[in-house]
């Protein structure tokens, strides 16, 4: 058996008997000498969240794991980080953490396992979408359409129709946001909840954090990414990598709106908003994710889960073609190899879409439920 199976074998003996995994026992151990030293209390929203509490139960130490957004800072500061006896190792620790929350939220129940630490899976179901759409466009249209220009209104659907465009990404998109929505639920109510009415100041806190990864700044200088030197590049490019997304997103959304709404059929012109939305949200999902992979690669090793390395780089990986193959599809779109690209773009899209509620890409929903969460327990009750 290899040691990925053994690791899913675990974590389903863990939650089948109820015994906490290695990581949680030992970041309950790390938390203990934390919050004795505290001399890290202002790097992060972690410590004062972790100095508000004197015991630490399974949900307040995925709150934490999820609260931290893994700057680093703490570990380089600390003087009990290995190879003091002590092993103080909180970013990796809590990367760990954050990595089982993942699959033990996941909806439907088990699929998360399936994903955990497990880049090879993304690569494989990422070539398995972009043979099944190539196979469907060729077994429904003339395969010489697929090799030849099209131009002019409806170009697209001369290529793949219409209707399986909306059957394969709408029904994929649909699960992944009924998937995603079941897992906050089940992270919610497995780390507390939140009683009470909505309170819009601690709601305009965390929606301020999430937006401008307040806490990548680590103790204001920003993270530690190669060694104990400070530097901004992360929160640049989680910022670009976020926005690219959204950006690419409200694209997708303009066009089904010009198209079901108003009857604008694309391809659109190279000044309309879809197109304007995006070739930036590509350009800015491309340099995102590239800049992450080359920081990855570069940076200290230890205070890094690094058995997680492989998920995530295939996910940033994916999401890099999706907006390469975007960009490419805008610069051939009335040549011959329109087709192939477009093919190419949407089994992409696809195998993200059915990845996505099991990949580290949840991790903006549970951190904004951690950052909400934090918000609200810094004010009196």
């Amino acid at each position: 058996m290899s040691a990925t199976e053994m690791s899913k074998l675990d974590l389903l003996l863990q939650e089948a008997t109820g015994i906490e995994s290695e990581a949680y026992q030992d970041a309950r151990r790390q938390m203990a000498v934390c919050n004795a030293c505290r001399y890290c209390e202002g790097y992060c929203a972690v410590f004062p969240a972790m100095a508000a509490r004197r015991d630490f139960e399974k949900a307040d130490l995925t709150h934490l794991a999820n609260l931290c957004h893994g700057c680093k800072g703490c570990y380089h500061a600390c003087q009990y980080a290995p190879p003091h006896a002590f092993g103080i190792n909180i970013p990796a620790t809590f990367a760990t953490i954050r990595q089982e929350s993942y699959a033990e939220y996941a909806w439907p129940s088990g699929a998360g396992r399936l994903f955990a630490r497990n880049g090879t899976l993304v690569a494989g179901l990422a070539t398995l979408f972009v043979m099944l759409a190539l196979i469907l466009s060729v077994a429904i249209k003339d395969p010489a359409v697929l090799f030849s220009a099209q131009t002019g209104t409806g170009a697209f659907f001369r290529i793949i129709p219409m209707w399986l465009i909306n059957l394969l990404a709408g029904g994929s998109f649909l699960f992944a946001i009924l998937a995603m929505a079941m897992g906050a639920i089940r992270y919610w109510r497995a780390t507390g909840g939140m009683g009470g009415s909505f309170q819009p100041a601690p709601a305009a806190e965390a929606a301020v954090d999430v937006l401008t990864l307040r806490n990548l700044g680590g103790g204001g200088h920003g993270c530690n990414d190669l060694d104990d030197s400070f530097a901004q590049h992360r929160r640049w490019l989680h910022q670009s990598m976020f926005f690219g997304f959204m950006l690419c997103f409200a694209a997708t959304t303009t066009g089904a709106i010009y198209h079901h709404i108003f009857g604008w059929h694309s391809p659109h012109a190279f000044l309309s908003l879809p197109v304007q939305l995006g070739t930036w949200g590509g350009v800015l999902l491309c340099i995102g994710t590239a800049g992450l992979i080359v920081v990855k690669t570069i940076t200290d090793p230890v205070p890094v889960a690094r058995k997680l390395m492989g998920g995530e780089y295939a996910m940033l990986g994916l999401l890099f073609l999706i907006g390469a193959t975007g960009l490419l599809l805008l610069a051939v779109r009335h040549t011959g190899a329109m087709g192939l690209m477009l093919v190419l773009h949407l089994g992409l899209v696809l195998a993200l879409f059915v990845v996505l509620p099991y990949s580290k890409m949840v991790h903006g929903i549970y951190r904004g439920i951690a950052l909400l969460r934090n918000a609200r327990e810094k004010r009196p009750a």
